[in-house]
């Protein structure tokens, strides 16, 4: 079975520096039908103007994963971390028993477009942790790159969640065919183009929500960029 989302089903909140749409119920938007999917929490879909940013705040138990699309993202962190981070670049923060960041826009001229994603943890009580990797376009290309999982599989940043994370590119006659396992769900989220998953076209925003589906396939992508999601 296939669920849609559409983009403008989600919550949105707009405050001038910042525009953001929330795919799960978020600060003050709730939606009693959207509140996670399984251990999937929190896709915000966010942008923010130059300079301007989510000032120092706390986090604990909760597993959080930063996407740059556009600009450059700057961290900063209780735990002694400073970064800035670029397309192609994931950010793991492990929230564990308490931590504090800030998040700016990097840039005094260009906005910075990216995707804010939370984990349920597997396990709380854990002591802060960040992790930073890097793919390239090429990893991504035609295929479906893991880019976050439970074990630090093929490189990919380590989430304590049960749950693995792909990064794909796809257009034109590049297609994806990736079995689901019997235990699973998937969600789908375009963070942009668009592409057909199993026949049904989405665009930027989208997403899907599959069950009891055995093989997920994305084709005749227009410059997408999709994300696919594995929860046990």
């Amino acid at each position: 079975m296939m669920e849609l989302r559409r983009a403008e089903e989600r919550g949105h909140a707009e405050h001038g520096w910042l525009d953001s749409w929330h795919s799960f119920s978020f600060a003050d938007y709730y939606d009693p039908a959207h509140t996670q999917f399984r251990v999937l929490r929190v896709i915000n879909e966010d942008r923010v103007e130059p300079s301007q940013g989510f000032g120092m705040h706390s986090h604990r138990d909760m597993e959080i994963i930063s996407y740059v699309l556009e600009g450059t993202l700057a961290h900063k962190d209780s735990m002694g971390n400073g970064s800035v981070i670029h397309p192609g670049s994931i950010q793991r923060m492990t929230a564990g028993t308490g931590v504090q960041h800030n998040e700016f826009n990097g840039s005094s001229s260009a906005q910075v477009h990216f995707l804010q994603i939370w984990f349920m943890p597997n396990v709380t009580g854990i002591p802060p942790g960040y992790e930073e990797k890097y793919f390239d376009d090429a990893e991504k290309r035609g295929t479906l790159r893991l880019v976050a999982s439970p074990d630090g599989a093929e490189g990919s940043v380590r989430i304590h969640a049960d749950a693995k994370m792909f990064a794909g590119l796809l257009d034109a006659a590049e297609r994806v065919e990736r079995t689901i396992a019997k235990d699973c769900l998937v969600y789908i989220h375009v963070a942009r183009g668009s592409v057909s998953l199993n026949g049904t076209r989405l665009h930027e925003g989208d997403a899907a929500m599959l069950t009891d589906e055995s093989l997920l396939v994305l084709d005749q992508g227009e410059k997408a960029e999709v994300l696919v999601f594995e929860l046990k």
